[in-house]
């Protein structure tokens, strides 16, 4: 397959294209009603996941019906400590629920054969996608960051505070660090694996990276991305990373200049021409429409959508939001986004 048939591979290696390429996070799921009538086939979110027949149907389907320059492996960031054996579960209406741990108990043991044997059926939904995609559709792996995982870890769910894992770390860094370093073996080989299996880049998705302050940023955010890069580099160097610190605003240059990521991902509350001034010149970057705006739609859409092309016009860019498509967004409003992107 040519790379060069792949306009946001080109993207991701450094060539700015006429037209940027486009994909949303979470553009698989729920804002889809075929979405939603394959979703009542599994017996839970975990089984979903771990059902390579449907796991593959589900990355297709916003491929199919959109034309995505991408397909993102459908999947979820908790399958790491599910294979490490931490209990998780979705409960509908609440999300993902985990057996807390905490400060003084026992780490799980990174057993590297277990964690591939129990993350086989997502190895095979990517296997497959890779022979069922078209030539022009990248395909997209991905995990989430040690700092990520570990506050779903540690809290035992989502968070509004995340004070749970924030004090762990200041009271006993190296406690803590101990649980960073599992979830860095553990991501980097996952990681490793889904590339082995077809993934022609990846995504580490560090959504809490904004929570900290920068000192505590870097020990927790930047310096395990950049371990995990190192690892990738040393046995897949040709696949390009893309690394997203949500909501980490003025430190994103810190994080694009020391965690090797070959892109970076932007949330929505980067102003533009900051974005552009502060980043590394030449650098790809992806994002960054706010997904409240595409679910309202309209000009402003519009308007803002070619104001982030146009900012962005002097490197390689990659369209995208700067979070998940929300459940409620209209069909109707994606297609209208794309139609503006696509000129």
């Amino acid at each position: 397959m040519s790379q060069s048939s792949k306009p946001l591979l080109n993207t991701l290696n450094g060539e700015r294209q006429p037209t940027p390429p486009v994909w949303m996070m979470r553009q698989a799921g729920r804002h889809l009603a075929e979405y939603m009538e394959l979703r009542k086939k599994a017996k839970n979110f975990l089984n979903f996941c771990y059902s390579p027949d449907m796991a593959v149907e589900a990355t297709l389907q916003p491929v199919r019906r959109y034309g995505m320059d991408a397909a993102i492996l459908f999947c979820d960031i908790l399958v790491i400590p599910d294979a490490l054996g931490q209990a998780v579960s979705f409960v509908t209406g609440e999300g993902p629920k985990l057996e807390a741990i905490s400060d003084g108990e026992p780490l799980p043991e990174f057993d590297e054969a277990m964690l591939h044997d129990h993350l086989a059926p997502v190895y095979e939904t990517i296997s497959r996608l890779s022979e069922s995609l078209d030539d022009c559709v990248t395909l997209i792996g991905f995990a989430g960051a040690p700092w990520t995982v570990a506050t779903y870890m540690v809290e035992g769910g989502s968070s509004r505070d995340y004070a749970k894992t924030r004090s762990w770390a200041y009271q006993n860094p190296d406690g803590f660090q101990k649980l960073i370093d599992l979830l860095v073996d553990a991501t980097a080989s996952y990681l490793a694996r889904q590339i082995s299996n077809g993934a022609e880049t990846v995504q580490l998705f560090d959504s809490w990276a904004g929570i900290l302050p920068p000192d505590e940023f870097d020990r927790w955010v930047i310096k395990p991305a950049a371990e995990i890069v190192k690892r990738l580099r040393a046995s897949h160097g040709d696949v390009p990373i893309i690394g997203f610190p949500r909501g980490a605003g003025a430190q994103y240059p810190a994080f694009a200049e020391r965690s090797g990521v070959d892109c970076v991902s932007l949330d929505s509350t980067l102003p533009l021409d900051w974005a552009a001034k502060n980043l590394p010149a030449g650098m790809a970057v992806q994002g960054n429409l706010d997904n409240l705006l595409l679910l309202s739609g309209g000009d402003v859409m519009d308007q803002t959508a070619r104001d982030i092309i146009d900012a962005f016009a002097d490197r390689p860019h990659i369209f995208n939001l700067g979070h998940g498509i929300l459940p409620e967004t209209p069909v109707a409003h994606v297609e209208r986004l794309l139609a503006v992107v696509r000129g």
